[in-house]
């Protein structure tokens, strides 16, 4: 029998320690056996101008914050294969690398509403379960994405309660601009990459 295996894709421009709160929460709540940190190399839905750190440098960044937890692992696919990086054609590949696994994509309550407008997301739902970490007191019936039957109650039901953490890579971005602290938003040895490389510096 296969692992048990997490998938969270992000740009992670930078990663904070939301994505390792969020990786937690999926891997403890749903009894997971590891968690794939996935780093885009150009994300569908990001804009081209917003501040997005070199490929390597992502990539990079990841690997530090995961290096303290063995359950965590990074995979560069997206970013070895360059261009626009769709969830679905990654998992076509993880699929097809690790056949005795099984899969369950890790997203936030913000982006289940958005699985609509994702490319072959019946594909994606026939390939793999998806856990969605959602704040506490989250409303099920604001969150239903606009799919047919029966994924809204499938997706509904994969929905647990994480822990709070408002950290977003965008404020983080903002306040190394600002040339504020990032103490407490990322791992130590992230906050020291990011200095040592002048990243997101105004």
């Amino acid at each position: 029998m296969g692992a048990k295996t997490g998938i969270l894709g992000g740009s992670f421009n930078p990663p904070h320690l939301g994505h390792l709160m969020m990786a937690a929460d999926a891997l403890e709540l749903r009894r997971l056996d590891r968690v794939l940190f996935v780093p885009a190399a150009t994300p569908p839905h990001k804009s081209r101008h917003d501040g997005m750190a070199a490929a390597e440098h992502r990539l990079a960044m990841t690997r530090l914050a995961i290096a303290d937890e063995p359950r965590f692992e990074i995979c560069d696919d997206e970013i070895r294969r360059g261009g626009i990086s769709y969830t679905v054609e990654t998992l076509r590949r993880l699929r097809a690398a690790r056949p005795g696994d099984e899969f369950f994509l890790i997203i936030g309550g913000d982006t289940l509403r958005e699985l609509p407008t994702w490319r072959e997301i019946d594909a994606i739902l026939g390939m793999c379960g998806v856990i969605t970490i959602a704040r506490p007191g989250f409303n099920k019936v604001m969150m239903q994405p606009a799919l047919p039957p029966p994924w809204p109650e499938k997706l509904l039901a994969g929905v647990v309660t994480g822990h709070p953490m408002d950290i977003s890579s965008t404020d983080i971005r903002a306040r190394i601009s600002r040339g504020q602290t990032i103490r407490n938003l990322v791992p130590e040895a992230v906050a020291g990459y990011i200095a040592a490389q002048k990243l997101y510096q105004a």
